[in-house]
């Protein structure tokens, strides 16, 4: 594996129900093993918050309980103390960050705006991200289905966007349309698909990936099916399960 020289973000994007999520979370664990030396920050923009239970974190502040708190605050008519509150929002993110291991942090980023949307603050928020993301070496994102919620709610530069769906027709158009639409929306250096949770290998050659990069194909995992039937974190997935094996082979293929 290569190691860039900036910051290297990877965003992984898809409809639900696809391993998206645990994908990610072996994202996370990979560049860890591979990279003792580097920092790692693993974002979970997923309403979810599915991200934090296969790294077998805990979560007690989330983004938008930083964004909650200030948009309260000016509602109730205290704008002084609104500006002050959003001074310190930066600080408040940093104490958002939940270390997993010596070198991987996780920030939650939790759910999505409702009623009285600040687009002030959320452009704010965003800011303060891509600056945290700074600090680390990697940084791995957990999207939502679609790529305009990483856009607008968490950064518009990917150096990397990973594609993720299962072996069906309508699967394979969705992450064909989400690329589209990434192209528009996203500024990305690469873009690959993985398809995970084929049902027979024999019959790779007959997806239908478009002009996507095909990175992996990953056969149904038992031992990955049982992880998340006991709740485990990736952390306990043995090195030779056919999805630690796929998510490894991908990153290769990245140049990651």
């Amino acid at each position: 594996m290569q190691q860039a020289s900036a910051t290297t973000i990877l965003a992984l994007v898809g409809k639900g129900g696809v391993g998206k999520t645990s994908l990610s979370a072996l994202m996370v664990k990979l560049l860890s093993d591979f990279y003792p030396d580097k920092k790692i920050l693993a974002i979970d923009a997923d309403p979810a918050v599915g991200l934090a239970t296969a790294l077998g974190v805990e979560v007690d502040s989330t983004v938008d309980d930083i964004r909650k708190s200030f948009v309260q605050t000016a509602e109730n008519g205290n704008t002084k103390a609104a500006v002050e509150l959003l001074g310190e929002a930066k600080y408040q993110m940093f104490d958002a960050l939940v270390d997993i291991r010596d070198n991987v942090s996780f920030l939650a980023i939790g759910r999505p705006e409702s009623a009285g949307c600040y687009c002030k603050v959320n452009a704010y928020l965003k800011e303060v991200i891509s600056m945290i993301s700074d600090h680390f070496d990697y940084v791995v994102i957990d999207g939502e289905a679609g790529i305009e919620q990483v856009n607008r709610r968490v950064m518009e530069k990917v150096t990397h966007l990973i594609l993720v769906s299962d072996a069906s027709k309508k699967g394979l158009q969705v992450v064909q349309t989400i690329h589209q639409v990434a192209s528009e929306l996203v500024m990305f250096d690469k873009a690959g698909l993985i398809v995970n949770r084929m049902p027979d290998m024999s019959l790779v050659d007959r997806l239908d990936t478009g002009d996507l990069e095909l990175l992996t194909c990953i056969p149904d995992d038992r031992e990955m099916v049982l992880s998340d039937m006991n709740g485990a974190s990736v952390f306990e997935l043995p090195d030779d399960a056919p999805v630690v094996l796929g998510a490894k082979e991908a990153l290769q293929k990245l140049g990651i």
